[in-house]
Protein backbone atom coordinates (compact mmCIF):
# COMPACT_ATOMS: atom_id res chain seq x y z
CA UNK A 1 0.00 0.00 0.00
CA UNK A 2 2.97 2.42 1.41
CA UNK A 3 6.31 2.23 -0.19
CA UNK A 4 9.24 2.08 1.71
CA UNK A 5 10.13 5.90 0.64
CA UNK A 6 6.64 6.98 1.53
CA UNK A 7 7.22 6.05 5.13
CA UNK A 8 10.57 7.59 5.19
CA UNK A 9 9.33 10.80 3.90
CA UNK A 10 6.11 10.70 6.64
CA UNK A 11 9.11 10.18 8.91
CA UNK A 12 11.47 12.74 7.95
CA UNK A 13 8.45 15.34 7.98
CA UNK A 14 7.39 14.44 11.45
CA UNK A 15 10.48 14.69 12.59
CA UNK A 16 11.39 18.01 11.09
CA UNK A 17 7.85 19.39 12.15
CA UNK A 18 8.56 18.27 15.79
CA UNK A 19 11.81 20.07 15.76
CA UNK A 20 10.37 23.38 14.49
CA UNK A 21 7.58 23.12 17.56
CA UNK A 22 10.63 22.79 19.70
CA UNK A 23 12.51 25.21 18.04
CA UNK A 24 9.40 27.79 18.64
CA UNK A 25 8.38 26.43 22.03
CA UNK A 26 12.51 28.22 22.89
CA UNK A 27 11.32 31.11 20.83
CA UNK A 28 8.46 31.56 22.94
CA UNK A 29 10.06 31.11 26.27
CA UNK A 30 12.28 34.33 25.17
CA UNK A 31 9.32 36.90 24.02
CA UNK A 32 6.83 35.32 26.69
CA UNK A 33 3.46 35.14 24.72
CA UNK A 34 0.18 34.78 25.74
CA UNK A 35 -0.61 31.29 27.32
CA UNK A 36 -4.17 31.31 26.88
CA UNK A 37 -3.55 31.60 23.57
CA UNK A 38 -4.66 28.17 21.38
CA UNK A 39 -1.21 28.05 19.51
CA UNK A 40 0.66 28.80 22.39
CA UNK A 41 -1.37 25.94 24.06
CA UNK A 42 -1.33 23.56 20.92
CA UNK A 43 2.61 24.20 21.15
CA UNK A 44 3.44 23.12 24.69
CA UNK A 45 0.53 20.13 24.39
CA UNK A 46 2.80 18.72 21.69
CA UNK A 47 6.25 19.87 22.85
CA UNK A 48 5.68 18.79 26.58
CA UNK A 49 5.59 15.07 26.02
CA UNK A 50 9.03 15.22 24.54
CA UNK A 51 10.77 17.76 27.21
CA UNK A 52 9.86 16.63 30.22
CA UNK A 53 11.72 13.27 29.92
CA UNK A 54 14.33 14.82 28.73
CA UNK A 55 14.63 17.80 31.42
CA UNK A 56 14.09 14.91 33.99
CA UNK A 57 16.89 12.94 32.73
CA UNK A 58 19.41 16.44 32.83
CA UNK A 59 18.23 17.04 36.29
CA UNK A 60 19.09 13.35 37.37
CA UNK A 61 22.37 13.81 35.51
CA UNK A 62 23.08 16.65 38.18
CA UNK A 63 22.85 19.75 36.16
CA UNK A 64 21.13 22.19 38.14
CA UNK A 65 21.95 24.89 35.89
CA UNK A 66 19.94 28.12 35.01
CA UNK A 67 20.22 27.39 31.57
CA UNK A 68 17.75 24.24 29.81
CA UNK A 69 19.57 22.36 27.63
CA UNK A 70 16.59 20.14 26.68
CA UNK A 71 15.42 21.24 23.72
CA UNK A 72 18.95 20.58 22.29
CA UNK A 73 19.14 17.29 23.60
CA UNK A 74 15.62 16.68 22.42
CA UNK A 75 16.17 17.67 18.91
CA UNK A 76 19.48 15.51 18.71
CA UNK A 77 16.99 12.40 20.41
CA UNK A 78 14.35 13.44 17.49
CA UNK A 79 16.62 12.87 14.65
CA UNK A 80 18.71 10.67 15.90
CA UNK A 81 14.87 8.46 16.17
CA UNK A 82 14.29 9.35 12.63
CA UNK A 83 17.97 7.90 11.65
CA UNK A 84 16.67 4.69 13.20
CA UNK A 85 13.25 4.11 11.92
CA UNK A 86 14.35 4.99 8.64
CA UNK A 87 17.29 2.67 8.72
CA UNK A 88 14.99 -0.36 9.71
CA UNK A 89 12.08 0.54 7.55
CA UNK A 90 14.38 0.73 4.62
CA UNK A 91 15.71 -2.64 5.96
CA UNK A 92 19.61 -1.62 6.35
CA UNK A 93 20.05 -2.62 9.80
Amino acid sequence: MFSTLDIVGALYYLSRLINIFILVRVIFSWVNPNPHSSLIQFIYAVTEPILSPVRELIYKLGYTGMIDFSPIVAILLVNMGYSLLARLVMGLW
